[in-house]
């Protein structure tokens, strides 16, 4: 598919012609510094013969080129039109209050890095000064390096920017073993990434000696630092370094206002970025002011941000705004607010994100998030770590609606979702993200969010209309690791045109063609991902056809969940194969509470201290786990544990033929069915769907009975399915059924699968509150993990189910059955719908249904007898019942149900009374 270019006319900013563009393009001086070169100190160098002094207005003009060979006296402003570039052989400071950059500024070359030191100082003296309107805004343009044409050459000696320990660092200690450090010196700033769930156990420390690897530091480290490979999951903690000789900064004063300094591209400007310091940059709750920023560049064959650090920013680190074919790789960041590596619109894409390193990303400068996430009820919003007790930041369902209004007013963040901020905010699939990591996020390490089409700049363009994130293959997504996160990898809650986002709704669903929604769908692959010490979610996704291989989750609260996007219409959701799940390795973190010091380790949700240990949830449709190696999910004083279990406590969506094969468990009970808890329930439905829960066993791996299933047998919601033939576990809360198991409605549902492919792209209600007043399609503050428009049902008279002398309840008209089985059904109803699903060709059912006269559909037998024997399904009138015999004609066009009912009924039938 060919890429659409991003050089409209309409995207052009007025402003750059304005400033007279072209004559700066043609002006635009190229070759080595020292050709024709003439020296700052040199009074003969400026056209009134003086050297420029303090406060000086200074403009190099377009036949200039001048080499910075002293500091000089703090400026007012610095036009280039010409080029400058800084002498090499002595450290330099430039302070200016902004450089207006039409020509070309140039601190070192690719094939000469700069080795002494050089700075550039934005200062704010000056207030509220608006230089040109740079971005085609409103908004001041101060404070910074502003790109209109021009070309930013900055060239650093550092590569080795980051490094992984060689061995844990304990608490108490003074100096630390790292992996390599080569080229680290005394005196230079690194700092440890955060090895638990807390994103604040990061450290900022200064070397005070090195020899080899080993770097004694220069003060006492206040927490342990992981450093070893546990249980075949590398927990090794990054540690960084952000020290170099060429930074760019903002004055201290920025450290109150947070109102730093800002790097900004525009159209026809270059930049080419290696082994740069960005310190006290960005602009808080300031939009375009970021940084460093490409903004609507276009295609940027070439440009780059490499080796660079990026600390103690209030807006972003790397944004990408409209521009394509960027590399962005071994870059760290520190202590930043705000999405960090941002792609902003949607339209970008070609771009390549490798091996960057995002420590510490917070959502505002000082306070705690206000989250828009699907937390267990039990946390009160207690996901940040910065107020795990704040009842203003309590995400029940008595304020659900007022919360994520809050959460999403955008009145103290840039964008709504900066609230539930992240360290790789992704908005285009066709980018390549490849050995990163997000290492301490208050919320999300790495987050799709995906528009329908191109929003912000691009609203509107023929851009927009051809290019569908939400259709896209993901181009490439490997090698990536998340840890210390709320959510480590999140492929969900997409924004919409306001820029608010829901926690259901449309789905990312790959088409070969993705302007054809009813084109086949293809498969995006996820590889070589590691997940750990995330206090929420490892993965939680949504969607279609994604393949998980080589996933490694280990010490997570929750270490994968999936949702669907097209209803059973795929083939398969999602696919985990040749992966690792690990419930508790050696990494113990840093025990704070009582329960943590008598637990003997951190635990992920500290509000809810016996929060089960399960790697895998189960959730609506086909979800297949394959030749994965679960360890160490034992129950303990402390907390239940295991393996495989269903999302707690699901209301919706629940199907029998979520499969698992050729697992194997070390240390690791297979199953575990929580009995429902209230306080770990996020999805707030009671756990009506969750009572029918089932996982089909294909080849006896995780059972030892090959083509068996296991069901929800916790003595309180006990399937109808089981009985003395099953294999009872009661540490699982499960039973094991050999047999065909499907599902039993009492409502009938037609159409198909396919029913609801369409509202899985286009039209589900957003499951969140906007901007109070905000326009834009209906929200409803329904359930939320579900998918599909939430309906009012009627209450209805309860149903019991009876079979070989035992009672079961059903809920929400629902449960798993077998077939071959005979059941009597005992209701006051006085009209009943039955209809099965997920059964073979042929399977049948028997109902007994005392006091009912008569059944609207099916074929009338004469005797009991003779309804046993039919082959169709059929229906007999005894003297005080209706008995009827559901047989099922075909095999399901489909897989799984919705919350409402099956999404294929196979067969079906109602009787009155």
């Amino acid at each position: 598919m060919q890429k659409p270019s991003l050089l409209l006319l309409s995207l052009l900013v007025p402003a750059f012609l304005g400033l007279g563009g072209c004559a700066v393009l043609q002006g635009q001086q190229k070759g080595s510094p020292a050709t024709g070169a003439k020296r700052w100190s040199d009074a003969a160098t400026w056209p009134d013969k003086k050297v420029p002094g303090k406060d000086a207005l200074v403009t190099i003009t377009k036949d200039m080129n001048v080499v910075m060979d002293v500091s000089p006296m703090p400026l007012h402003g610095l036009t280039i039109e010409g080029k400058l570039s800084f002498a090499d052989d002595k450290d330099l400071e430039l302070t200016t209050e902004w450089i207006m950059l039409h020509g070309e500024l140039e601190i070192g070359t690719e094939k000469a890095p700069h080795t002494r030191k050089a700075t550039i100082t934005l200062t704010d003296n000056v207030k509220d000064e608006d230089i040109s309107g740079v971005g085609g805004t409103t908004d001041r343009v101060d404070r910074g390096i502003m790109l209109m044409g021009g070309t930013l050459n900055l060239h650093g000696p550092e590569k080795s920017t980051w490094t992984k320990l060689a061995k844990t660092a304990e608490a108490g200690s003074t100096s630390i073993e790292v992996l390599a450090a080569a080229d680290w010196k005394v005196g230079e700033e690194i700092v440890l990434a955060s090895t638990d769930f807390d994103p604040r156990q990061a450290e900022r420390r200064t070397i005070a000696a090195i020899k080899g690897n080993t770097i004694t530091l220069d003060k006492k480290l206040d927490y342990m630092h992981f450093g070893k490979i546990t249980f075949d999951v590398d927990e090794r903690g990054e540690v960084a370094m952000i020290t170099r000789n060429i930074k760019l900064q903002a004055s201290a004063d920025a450290e109150q206002s947070f109102y730093g300094g800002h790097v900004m591209a525009m159209v026809g400007s270059k930049m080419f970025v290696e082994g740069v310091e960005f310190n006290r940059m960005g602009q808080n709750m300031t939009l375009a002011r970021y940084p460093i920023h490409w903004h609507l560049i276009g295609d940027a064959q070439g440009q780059y941000i490499k080796n660079a650090s990026i600390h103690d920013s209030y807006n972003r680190c790397v944004t990408v705004h409209g521009t394509n074919f960027l590399h962005v790789e071994n870059n760290v960041t520190y202590n930043t607010v705000g999405h960090c590596f941002f792609l902003e619109d949607g339209a970008e894409h070609s771009n390549q994100f490798v091996h960057n390193l995002a420590i510490q990303v917070k959502c505002h400068t000082s306070k705690a998030c206000m989250p828009t996430n699907l937390a267990p009820n039990g946390e009160a919003g207690g996901s940040n770590p910065l107020a795990p007790t704040n009842p203003e930041n309590s995400f029940t369902n008595e304020n659900r609606a007022a919360y994520r209004a809050a959460s999403m007013s955008a009145k103290d963040t840039l964008l709504p979702s900066d609230n539930t901020v992240t360290a790789y905010w992704i908005t285009n699939p066709d980018n390549a993200f490849i050995d990163n990591v997000a290492a301490g996020s208050d919320e999300n390490g790495f987050w799709w969010s995906l528009p329908e089409h191109p929003q912000g700049k691009f609203e509107g363009t023929e851009i927009s209309k051809v290019t569908w994130p939400r259709r896209t293959r993901m181009a490439e997504f490997r090698g990536n690791v998340a840890h210390s996160n709320f959510d480590g990898f999140m492929l969900d809650r997409n924004i919409n045109r306001e820029g608010v986002f829901g926690l259901a709704g449309p789905s990312h669903i790959a088409k070969e063609n993705p302007a054809d929604e009813n084109s086949k769908s293809v498969e995006s692959l996820l590889q070589d991902l590691t997940a750990y010490k995330n206090r929420n979610g490892g993965v939680w996704g949504r969607g279609e056809l994604h393949v998980f291989r080589n996933l490694k989750a280990a010490d997570n609260a929750i270490g994968f969940t999936n949702s669907t996007g097209s209803f059973g219409a795929d083939t398969f959701t999602s696919l985990v194969v040749d992966s690792l799940f690990v419930g508790e390795t050696d990494n113990i973190g840093n025990p704070v509470t009582p329960e943590e010091k008598a637990y003997g380790r951190s635990l992920p949700k500290r509000l809810i201290p016996d929060y089960p240990i399960h790697a895998y949830e189960y959730y609506d449709y086909r979800h297949d786990v394959v030749n994965t190696t679960f360890v160490n999910f034992q129950d303990n004083k402390q907390r239940g544990a295991g393996a495989l279990t269903w999302l707690l406590f699901t209301g919706a969506g629940v199907t029998t033929e979520n499969t698992v094969k050729s697992a194997k468990y070390i240390n690791a009970k297979p199953v575990y069915f929580p009995k429902i808890d209230p306080r770990f329930d996020s999805d707030n439905r009671s756990g009506s769907a969750y009572r029918t829960a089932a996982i089909h066993d294909l080849d006896g791996s995780t059972t030892g009975i090959p083509d068996s299933y296991v069901l929800l047998n916790d003595g309180e919601n006990d399937s109808v399915a089981t009985d003395d033939t099953c294999e009872i576990h009661p540490t699982w809360n499960a039973s094991v059924c050999k047999g065909d198991i499907g599902r039993i409605q009492f409502s009938i549902r037609r159409g198909g699968p396919t029913s609801g492919v369409g509202l899985a792209l286009k039209d589900v209600a957003l499951r969140s509150a906007g901007p109070a007043g905000a326009a834009g399609p209906a929200r409803a503050a329904g359930p939320g993990r579900g998918a599909g428009p939430a309906r009012a049902a009627a209450p209805q008279q309860p149903i019991t189910l009876s079979r070989n002398g035992k009672d079961f309840k059903i809920t929400a008209n629902q449960s798993t059955v077998r077939a071959g089985t005979e059941i009597r059904v005992k209701t006051e109803r006085p009209e009943v719908s039955i209809s099965l699903t997920e059964m073979d060709k042929d399977s049948w059912v028997v109902f007994e249904l005392p006091g009912f006269a008569n059944a609207t559909s099916g074929k009338q037998q004469d005797s009991i007898d003779a309804l046993r024997k039919a082959t169709e399904t059929s229906y007999f009138k005894g003297p005080d019942a209706v008995w009827v015999k559901l047989v099922i004609p075909a095999a399901p066009k489909g897989i799984g149900m919705d919350q409402f009912g099956p999404s294929d009924t196979e067969t079906s039938i109602t009787v009155r009374r």
